[in-house]
C-alpha cells in the first residue's frame, strides 16, 4: 500500500501575486490533509518570479498552524547554506509549537542561482564540501548530543524539543544516498529533478545504509510530478504549462507558471520541440487509471512505500482537483477513516 503526501513549491501563476499563491498554499494543504495525504512538505527557492517559497520555516509554521493533524515539513532546507545550530533551533522550537507533527528536509542543492547563493552565504566561509559535516552537527544539536565540530562540543540547542523532529535526507543523486545512507537518514528521491538511474541510486542508499538512533532500516520515498484530470486530453492540456515554463527555465528565465493556451501557441522550434519530449520522461499525467498505475508502477520498482505528489497548474481549482482525483483512485479518504 502506498501513502501519499504533498511537495508544494508555492507556484506563482502569470498575472497572479506571492500572495495569492501563499494563500493556495495555505488552500491546498487543507484540502489535502481532509483528502487522506500523510504529509505536507514546502519547498525552498531564491531568486525566482516563479515561486513564493523562499523559506521553509515560515511556511512550515504557517501551514501546520492551519491544519489539525497532517505533518507538515520542510522539502527541504537547503543546509548548505545554513548555519546547522541554527536549523536545529528553528525545527527544535516548530516541535514544540506542533509536536509530533513536524517533519525537516534538508537538502545540499542551492535552490537558485550561482550568485543568489552566494548572497545567501555572505559571509559565511565555509563551502559545499562541508555539507556532511552540516548534516552530522545538525543531527547532534537536535539530538541534544555534542556536534562533531569540536569547538562547539558545548552549544546547545533551546528551546529543547519534547521529541525530534523526523530528519529527512532530500536529493537526487548517488551523493545524497550516499549521505543518508551513512548517516542513517530516510532518503527522499527527487524522480521529479533527474529519473535518470533513480532505481540504481536507490538501491545504492539500501545496500550502503548504516542503522541509526533514529532509523533502524532504510525508508525511502518519491517525489513526482503528477498532474491528474478527468481525461488524458485535458491533463494534457493543464501540463502544457509546465513543459513551456521548464523549457523556458532551461533557456535561464525564471518565470511565473504561464496559462495553457500561452504555452499552446507558443511558435517552439525543433530543439524547443525536443526539449520538451525530452522533460517529459519526468512527469506523470493522464486519468485517474492511467496515474494508478504508473504510479504503482514506479513505486514498486523502487521498492518505495510512499510518493510526494508535486502538482503544478495555472489553474489552482484543476491543481487541487488532480490531488482530488489521486486520493479518490488510492482509496485515501477510506484509510484514514479506517485508521
Amino acid at each position: 500500500m502506498i501513502d501519499f503526501s504533498v511537495l508544494d513549491q508555492s507556484p506563482v501563476r502569470a498575472g497572479g501575486t506571492p500572495a495569492q499563491a501563499i494563500d493556495e498554499t495555505i488552500q491546498l494543504a487543507q484540502a489535502t490533509e481532509t483528502l487522506g495525504y500523510s504529509r505536507y512538505w514546502l519547498a525552498e527557492h531564491h531568486g525566482t518570479d516563479g515561486f513564493a517559497g523562499s523559506s521553509p520555516e515560515i511556511m512550515v509554521t504557517r501551514v501546520a498552524a492551519a491544519t489539525d493533524h497532517i505533518r507538515v515539513g520542510s522539502g527541504g532546507v537547503m543546509l548548505s547554506h545554513y548555519s546547522p545550530l541554527k536549523v536545529a533551533e528553528n525545527f527544535a522550537l516548530l516541535e514544540n509549537m506542533f509536536p509530533g507533527r513536524i517533519d525537516l528536509g534538508i537538502g545540499r542543492a542551492p535552490g537558485s542561482d550561482g550568485l543568489t547563493a552566494s548572497a545567501l552565504a555572505y559571509g559565511n566561509q565555509i563551502g559545499i564540501e562541508y555539507f556532511p559535516t552540516k548534516i552530522a552537527d545538525m543531527t547532534a544539536f537536535l539530538a541534544g548530543k555534542s556536534p562533531v565540530s569540536e569547538p562547539f562540543k558545548n552549544v546547545r540547542v533551546t528551546p529543547v524539543a519534547p521529541e525530534l523532529p523526523e530528519v529527512w535526507l532530500l536529493g537526487s543523486s548517488e551523493q545524497s544516498a550516499a549521505y543518508a545512507a551513512h548517516f542513517g537518514l530516510p532518503y527522499s528521491f527527487a524522480h521529479f529533478i533527474t529519473p535518470y538511474g533513480s532505481e540504481a541510486v536507490v538501491d545504492h542508499y539500501r545496500d550502503n545504509f548504516r542503522p541509526s538512533p533514529v532509523l533502524n532500516e532504510p525508508k525511502v520515498n518519491l517525489g513526482v510530478f503528477v498532474i491528474c484530470a478527468e481525461t488524458t486530453e485535458e491533463a494534457e492540456y493543464l501540463a502544457a504549462s509546465r513543459d513551456y515554463w521548464r523549457l523556458k527555465l532551461g533557456q535561464g528565465q525564471h518565470l511565473p507558471y504561464p496559462p495553457p493556451d500561452v504555452a499552446l501557441s507558443y511558435d517552439y522550434n525543433d530543439n524547443e520541440r525536443a526539449a520538451i519530449e525530452q522533460s517529459k520522461i519526468n512527469r506523470f499525467v493522464g486519468d485517474p487509471a492511467a496515474i494508478k498505475a504508473q504510479l504503482e508502477e514506479l513505486a514498486d520498482r523502487h521498492g518505495a512505500d510512499e510518493l510526494v505528489v508535486l502538482t503544478i497548474t495555472y489553474d489552482f481549482a484543476a491543481r487541487k482537483r488532480s490531488y482530488e482525483l489521486i486520493a479518490e483512485a488510492f482509496g485515501l479518504q477510506d484509510r484514514q477513516a479506517a485508521a
